[in-house]
């Protein structure tokens, strides 16, 4: 049999130089590359991140997300340790007894004992992740969310002799106290969710689903709508704020007396042209009946469920034209009213604080 002659040191010198090369060119795509797979990571924290909980479901959650990470990575492993060792060169083959050892530990005994693992362990948060609070005493407060295209009507209950009274895109809760939320849609099929404090829960027209939460920690977070209501889906959200429970029982008792009258242009003009037609304001007005209530409207983070911040200029924006601010929104444009007008409404419901 004839044998091939032994390579030229040369061509040696050639393959390892070419090897070096390549090597090189690999590092230098991976140091271009690798920040641009850092970029998600950006997403792993701040006012909308599952990932930074600020709630006791939320963390359970966030838990639960590691063990199932971190059995996944040893189930990989595991696997991918099976491949090199069956692939390696062998002087002599399997035997049966040894195929059927590797078969019963590595195919049977570790992946089943695994996944029971990772079930109990899921199996033992879902107390934690979806509470059955109605068998608590004494019973959590009992806020209702309705959801509207696009935006979020809440009620708060009569609670310490205080009045039960309406806001509109925006939660307030007390740290460290339960919560439970009553939940409801008016048009379509929307989805309550507050990535740090707690899981999703569905809101269908027709029916109440009930759900609760307890904050661990004080601070601003957004709540964005999770399921696809229509042409501003995107731009449905709510600003949730946590803040220390005497601060909320004093927020709640400014919210039921309302706001007073000024007499400001502005506030002639919200009523002359008709604006208290849907909107209410506590105090000043009847009860908001199709739009969201603004009392205390200037204390908001944003406008328009959570599309544009709470400024003069953004205000005026919206009322002179919503539906280019915020496409399928109900209200009417009023770009018809002298540019003073608007900027004088605009300015007073700022000024409700």
């Amino acid at each position: 049999m004839a044998t091939r002659p032994p390579a030229h040191p040369c061509r040696r010198a050639n393959a390892g130089h070419i090897a070096s090369e390549d090597l090189k060119g690999a590092r230098a795509i991976f140091r271009r590359i690798f920040p641009i797979l850092l970029v998600p990571l950006t997403g792993c924290s701040g006012v909308q991140s599952a990932l930074a909980p600020a709630g006791e479901e939320a963390a359970a959650i966030y838990q639960l997300l590691l063990v199932m990470v971190i059995g996944a990575v040893l189930v990989w492993l595991a696997v991918v340790g099976l491949l090199l060792h069956a692939a390696r060169r062998r002087k002599a083959p399997w035997t049966e007894e040894q195929a059927g050892r590797l078969i019963l530990f590595g195919g049977v005994a570790f992946p089943v004992v695994m996944l029971l693992a990772l079930l109990a362990h899921a199996v033992w948060l879902m107390p934690v992740i979806r509470p059955w609070f109605t068998q608590q005493a004494p019973q959590p407060e009992m806020i209702e969310v309705t959801g509207e295209q696009f935006w979020w009507r809440i009620r708060y209950p009569a609670v310490d002799g205080m009045p039960a009274f309406e806001t509109a895109n925006e939660l307030r809760l007390p740290v460290g106290e339960r919560v439970a939320f009553s939940l409801e849609a008016a048009d379509v099929i929307h989805s309550f969710w507050i990535p740090v404090l707690g899981g999703k829960m569905d809101m269908i027209p027709g029916r109440t689903n009930t759900s609760s939460l307890l904050p661990t920690k004080t601070g601003v977070f957004r709540a964005p709508c999770a399921e696809f209501c229509g042409t501003s889906h995107a731009l449905m959200a709510f600003s949730v704020i946590v803040m220390e429970p005497a601060d909320y029982l004093a927020w709640r008792r400014a919210q039921a007396a309302g706001n007073g009258t000024r007499g400001s242009e502005g506030e002639r003009l919200f009523a002359f042209h008709g604006c208290a037609g849907c909107h209410g304001i506590r105090g000043m007005t009847q009860a908001a009946s199709l739009g969201p209530d603004l009392t205390f409207f200037g204390q908001r983070q944003m406008v328009g469920a959570g599309t544009l911040a709470n400024t003069v200029e953004n205000v005026t924006r919206f009322i002179r034209n919503p539906d280019v601010v915020k496409p399928g929104a109900k209200m009417p444009a009023f770009d018809m009213l002298p540019e003073s007008e608007i900027n004088a409404i605009a300015d007073y419901l700022v000024g409700l604080k």
